[in-house]
Formats: structure tokens, C-alpha cells, sequence
């Protein structure tokens, strides 16, 4: 049997899931930016809605990462992105094996790391937003305190979040990717080769007994 060109990399709630988290995290960003830089404040005006805009976007934020979790796929991925393994940390010590892409899985190190560094940073700035938003929730140190790490945190998820974009756009194949859910079959075996092979194996003809709908082991 001829092997297919192009291998599926994400299903459509996954897609869906991730475009959804990055508008949501987009359109923070740039109110964000309006509420605090003054030039931009006036020139948009009514701060109140954009206030508003900013606070539900970031509570909206974990509504798509919590639905998601109703697709097997999705959580499948989820385990993942957690799965830091020590070859992970040999790829990230090493240029010529993140070159090679020796031992990468369809997630290498740097995307878990983006993926922990993210869901982390949501964590934090949901926490510390609802502290600012209910000021009568908590003491005026914990709001002080809630405003500071808010900030900062922003800050540092915002510069995450350029360079996430940034690496996307330099790789049209897995842009691609998470646009339409497929890949081609020459890109997956020389950027995710171990995550290609276990596709293949997946691919043929059950001669062993195993269920084929058993998902394959992530290394």
C-alpha cells in the first residue's frame, strides 16, 4: 500500500480549541495595550468598554480549553505537551539534535515548554484579574500584590506569545498544519519523525491482535 503524502496532525477540536484560546488572547493583548499606554487610550477613548473587553476575553479564555477536553484527541495531546522526558532535555542542550530533530515526538521540547510557560501564565493572570476585578473579594495589599504580579506576568506572556507567533509564521507546513489539521508526510518525518513513524505503524495492516484504535505510545 502506497503511504499517504499528507498525515492528519490535528483534529478539528483541537483547532478549533487553539484558535480560540489565541483570539481571545489576542484581543487582551491589545486592549491591554490601549488601557495602559496613554496616547492610545485617547486615541480609541471609552476606556470603560475596553476595560470590559479585556476582563471577559481573559475570562473567556478557559472556556475552549475546558470544552475541549470532551474530545479524546485533544486530551490525548494534553498528555503530550506534559510528557517532558530526558530527551527533551538533550534536544534543548543541543543544536545539532534540534537540527536533526533527533527523538522528537509531535511536540518537541521547545512547544512543551511553550505549552507549560502558556497554560501556567493563564493561570496566573485569570487568578490575579479576578483579585483586581472583585476589589471587595480581598484586602488592599492582596490587590496591590494581584496588580503587580498581573503586569509583569502580562508583560512576560505577551513577549511569549510574539515569539509563538513569530516561529509559526517562519514554518508555513506546520501553520498549515493547525489551519486545515494535515501536514505533508515529508515534513512530519523530518520535523516530528518519531511522531511520523508511530503514524505509519498506526497506518498498517493489525497483525498482532491490537485494537487499532488504541492510540500510539508517545516516546
Amino acid at each position: 500500500m502506497t503511504p499517504r503524502a499528507e498525515l492528519l496532525r490535528f483534529h478539528r477540536v483541537e483547532r478549533w480549541v487553539h484558535w480560540s484560546v489565541g483570539v481571545l488572547t489576542l484581543v487582551c493583548i491589545a486592549t491591554a495595550a490601549i488601557l495602559y499606554n496613554g496616547s492610545l487610550a485617547v486615541l480609541v477613548g471609552n476606556r470603560h468598554l475596553v476595560e470590559l473587553v479585556h476582563v471577559y476575553s481573559g475570562f473567556g479564555i478557559p472556556i475552549p480549553l475546558i470544552l475541549g477536553l470532551l474530545s479524546r484527541a485533544y486530551r490525548l495531546d494534553l498528555q503530550r505537551l506534559d510528557r517532558f522526558v530526558a530527551e527533551d532535555w538533550k534536544w534543548l542542550r543541543s543544536k545539532a539534535l534540534r537540527l536533526r530533530a533527533v527523538g522528537v515526538g509531535k511536540f518537541n521540547a521547545g512547544q512543551k515548554l511553550n505549552g507549560a510557560l502558556s497554560g501556567g501564565s493563564i493561570v496566573v493572570l485569570l487568578l490575579t484579574g479576578t483579585v483586581m476585578f472583585f476589589p471587595e473579594w480581598s484586602p488592599l495589599n492582596w490587590r496591590t500584590g494581584a496588580t503587580f504580579v498581573h503586569d509583569w506576568f502580562a508583560l512576560a506572556f505577551g513577549l511569549l506569545v510574539v515569539g509563538h507567533i513569530f516561529y509559526a509564521f517562519k514554518d508555513s507546513e506546520a501553520m498549515r498544519g493547525m489551519r486545515g489539521g494535515s501536514v505533508l508526510r515529508a515534513w512530519a518525518e523530518n520535523e516530528h519523525p518519531e511522531w511520523a513513524r508511530e503514524v505509519e505503524e498506526a497506518e498498517r495492516p493489525v497483525t498482532s491482535g491490537r485494537d487499532p484504535k488504541t492510540p500510539p505510545r508517545e516516546r
